[in-house]
């Protein structure tokens, strides 16, 4: 048994190892590519917004899930299904979550094909003029 112990200690060692290699020690992990998803899908606009409800909280960076899960809860549901495309495209297109981040904190401009009604709305939303204290809605 303990030669097992002994063993799985080795192989637990030499498999994290390979993480350390110089391969890996010059990659540059602040740039993490999204998931592409398409947007142009047919969907039933309930079920689109259903989604959207789930990808603005479970965005994998922390800043955009308290940005866009808030501001989803508070507007998604009221948008039609222009605004809900929109709002699709924003969030579903770029490779980069820091992109959309900078874009609505405006600490870099916003590309034209994302520089619409739904990015305004997000921007005011992301100033929180109110000082209202934002926290993730629950997930059902």
């Amino acid at each position: 048994m303990l030669r097992v112990r002994s063993a799985f200690r080795s192989l637990k060692l030499l498999q994290a190892s390979r993480f350390l290699s110089d391969s890996t020690q010059h990659v540059d992990t602040t740039y993490m590519e999204i998931p592409i998803y398409n947007v142009d899908k047919p969907q039933e606009l309930e079920k689109r917004k259903a989604r959207l409800h789930y990808q603005s909280r479970k965005r994998g960076m922390l800043e955009n899930d308290l940005l866009l899960s808030t501001f989803a809860k508070k507007y998604l549901d009221g948008f039609n299904e222009e605004q809900t495309m929109m709002y699709d495209r924003l969030i579903n297109s770029p490779s980069n979550d820091w992109d959309i981040f900078y874009w609505i904190v405006e600490k870099q401009p916003t590309p034209k094909e994302f520089d619409n009604e739904i990015m305004d709305l997000l921007k005011k939303h992301a100033k929180n003029e109110d000082r209202v204290a934002l926290s993730q809605p629950p997930l059902y």
